[in-house]
């Protein structure tokens, strides 16, 4: 399988995928996301693999034990994946603990045509050579190959049960060191809200968030490396400036609760052709008329509202985004490439990297298109997030420029 392409460079394939969906419903979602996992990775053949996952075992994890282990041993073992002979598992299955609990696994996989690979032990400040397969839960906090925090509840304080936090790793592939991190920031609580102001209250929390993350993985602790930050941001499109886009000439009707005059739903008519309802917003619905304006041509229209990541321009880059939305997808098999009414929606799942990542990426290609940045299983019901995976090579050599890399390799 991988090793066999004509084009030169060690072949990486990074994966998000939030996958709650999945252990809420396994019996018919699992097979069809594990088919359509499976032919990304032999389409793009990968002598190195990263899947990152976010609400891992579902929203009742205690309930969907054995589904996660299911789904692990699957992984491992398929046919599909039978020439990855290392790996390196970490789930944090630690539910119990509310202050530590962050529902992410990490998955990475080794081809066996690739050699010398080695993992950083953040406890004893050297990389150590990977061997084998491994799988690591419970209690990640004393696992010394990883970084893991969940974040405080007073960046959230309005979601009683956040999970969410990132997972760090560091790896040494081809002279090149670089970071991995499994990310999960927070959602949007109300539609309602969202809409209040541009930028909304959310997006400031996960503009905090995200920014607590890069400071971590560049203080003083250890060596820099290039870093890549994929996950579930939860980026959302600015609601007000969206709204007042799709609705320019409607009239808004206001409902309030009777007993608290609270703002329950929004209401946007058409100013002529009989009044028709163009939206309806309440705090967890967005139910607009026409769903193909997500979807015509990718829903490029839209990302003149994705504005989140620019807060972060000089610190993290993104390819050109070239599929539609990748939240909230509908649950029904049936209707795999509907949005649900539940959310706008956004570009909730991301591959991002640091500059020197960029480089590394961007100075593999050649005249043959080998980087890759795309969504999974369009036409299958992959759960209310379809996965985002970016492809690429790193061609020989291309860590060599920088001079604390090559000492990466000469480690035990």
């Amino acid at each position: 399988m991988a090793g066999k392409a004509a084009a030169p460079g060690t072949a990486v394939l990074l994966v998000t995928a939030n996958v709650g969906s999945l252990f809420d419903d396994p019996e018919n979602l699992q097979k069809n996301w594990l088919r359509e996992f499976y032919q990304v990775v032999h389409a793009h053949k990968p002598h190195f693999m990263a899947l990152h996952c976010q609400e891992f075992g579902g929203k009742n994890y205690e309930a969907s034990m054995s589904h996660v282990d299911k789904f692990v041993k699957e992984l491992l073992s398929s046919d599909a994946m039978k020439e990855y002979n290392r790996a390196r598992v970490y789930l944090d299955e630690n539910y119990k603990s509310q202050e530590h609990f962050t529902a992410l696994g990490s998955f990475y996989f080794l081809h066996e045509s690739l050699k010398n690979v080695y993992q950083f032990d953040f406890k004893a400040k050297k990389y150590k050579k990977v061997t084998g397969k491994e799988i690591y839960s419970d209690t990640l906090e004393s696992t010394p190959m990883l970084e893991k925090e969940k974040f405080p509840q007073d960046y959230f304080p309005e979601c009683k049960w956040s999970r969410k936090g990132f997972i760090r790793t560091r790896w040494c592939i081809a002279d090149c060191a670089f970071d991995l991190v499994n990310i999960h920031l927070f959602h949007d609580a109300s539609n309602l809200v969202a809409w209040e102001t541009s930028p909304s209250v959310y997006s400031g929390i996960r503009h905090k968030a995200l920014g607590y993350v890069l400071d971590r993985i560049i203080d003083q602790r250890f060596e820099k490396a290039s870093y890549f930050v994929f996950g579930d941001f939860n980026f959302r499109l600015d609601a007000k400036s969206v709204v007042e886009t799709l609705c320019t000439k409607a009239t808004m009707q206001t409902v309030r609760a009777a007993d608290t005059n609270e703002v329950v739903k929004l209401i946007f008519r058409e100013s002529d052709n009989d009044r028709k309802v163009m939206l309806q917003l309440e705090k967890k619905l967005f139910s607009y008329f026409n769903q193909e304006v997500f979807r015509d041509n990718n829903g490029t229209a839209l990302l003149e509202f994705d504005k989140e990541l620019s807060v972060f321009k000089d610190r993290l880059y993104e390819l050109d985004i070239s599929f539609p939305p990748s939240y909230p997808y509908s649950e029904d098999s049936s209707r795999a490439a509907q949005y649900m009414n539940t959310r706008c929606p956004a570009w909730c799942d991301r591959v991002l990297m640091s500059p020197s990542a960029k480089e590394l990426v961007l100075r593999s290609e050649s005249e043959e298109k080998v980087v890759t940045y795309d969504h999974i299983g369009p036409n299958v019901c992959m759960g209310d997030h379809k996965p985002v995976f970016l492809a690429f090579r790193i061609t020989p050599g291309a860590g060599k420029p920088h001079a604390h890399v090559r000492k990466c390799c000469v480690v035990q």
